[in-house]
């Protein structure tokens, strides 16, 4: 069973019953107090809150900043999830909770993957991390997403998760999530995609589109971003979501797990290179500046997002950030100018 609330916030269906809250909203009294979606989770604890990271392995003061800075998003992510998500307990699905999350046992982490957000490259780090590759610039795009090299967490017993969840360093990778949107947007529908044109192409033009070409319906290509997102908004999208566009707080589960450290991928150069050095990785190991794939197309940035956002009906935009509402809190960025 995934969390879900009988709450709802313009429309949207709030994961942590937390909106309302956060907004200090005129939701009546009896609404605010009554039992948090949490609580119906029963029988299992997660790891208890922050441990201090381990810093054994930084070398130099040239890390002062970013240490600074991470403990920042550390202690924000905790205030938020404190506030307004009290409750730490949890049923028997945890799961379903960590079936995003990468394992990698020598150097004991734990990584939830954020597609969008540089996941690509970490999988590949993680391969080096575990002795399956001896550089992270030799493995194809192919060997990371379909070669199944890497453990994910869903994959051990009980027990292991258990151990695994308190024990290792458990780090996740966000974005600003208008960028990652656009940036899954332009990936999945603007390049040839013998997946996404056919089962979420097809599907979104069949019923978004007036008066679609038979080639259109057939092919599923040519997906406009405004027929995306009226798919993303619809409550009775034709086809589901996907790991692409969900939201992190569905993703990765922040006020659930808790996470050691939280990178951007606004910084995440140098975000990585210092979690690499956290957790002990050789010292030769960094992480790759290259892009995955469509590596002659312009990287998805604010400006980029602009442009795609003027297709929208400011009502449109409203409710994409809306969607977007808990990672954008959780993680303390900036709301678009909508």
């Amino acid at each position: 069973m995934a969390i879900s609330s009988s709450r709802h916030w313009q429309g949207r269906t709030d994961p942590f019953g937390v909106i309302a809250a956060s907004l200090g909203s005129r939701v009546p009294e009896q609404q605010r107090t009554s039992e948090s979606p949490l609580s119906w989770f029963r029988g299992v604890y997660l790891p208890p809150a922050l441990h201090p990271l381990n810093k054994t392995f930084v070398k130099g003061g040239e890390w002062q900043d970013i240490d600074s800075t991470q403990e920042k998003r550390r202690a924000f992510l905790q205030d938020f999830c404190r506030k307004y998500n009290s409750r730490k307990k949890l049923q028997s699905h945890l799961v379903h909770l960590v079936s995003r999350i990468y394992v990698e046992d020598r150097h004991k982490v734990l990584y939830c993957e954020v597609p969008k957000a540089g996941c690509s490259n970490w999988k590949r780090v993680l391969m080096v991390l575990s002795g399956l590759a001896a550089s992270a610039n030799n493995i194809s795009h192919d060997d990371v997403h379909y070669g199944k090299h890497l453990r994910k967490l869903d994959s051990y017993d009980l027990k292991g998760i258990y151990t695994r969840l308190n024990m290792y360093t458990k780090f996740i990778f966000v974005r600003d999530p208008m960028e990652r949107l656009v940036s899954a947007f332009r990936d999945k529908f603007e390049h040839p995609n013998s997946y996404y044109h056919p089962v979420f192409g097809k599907a979104i033009i069949k019923k978004y589109r007036h008066n679609a070409d038979e080639e259109a319906l057939k092919t599923g290509s040519g997906v406009k971003f405004k027929e995306f997102i009226q798919y993303l908004l619809d409550s009775h999208r034709p086809v589901g979501m996907d790991i692409h566009w969900e939201q992190v707080s569905k993703l990765c589960y922040p006020c659930l797990i808790n996470y050691d450290f939280i990178g951007k991928f606004e910084t995440l150069e140098e975000d990585a290179n210092y979690f690499l050095q956290l957790v002990g990785a050789p010292a030769n190991l960094k992480f790759p500046k290259f892009k995955d794939r469509h590596s002659s197309d312009e990287r998805t940035s604010t400006e980029v997002v602009r442009q795609y956002l003027k297709e929208l009906s400011k009502e449109e935009r409203q409710l994409t950030y809306d969607f977007y509402y808990l990672d954008y809190l959780m993680f303390n960025y900036t709301s678009p100018l909508v």
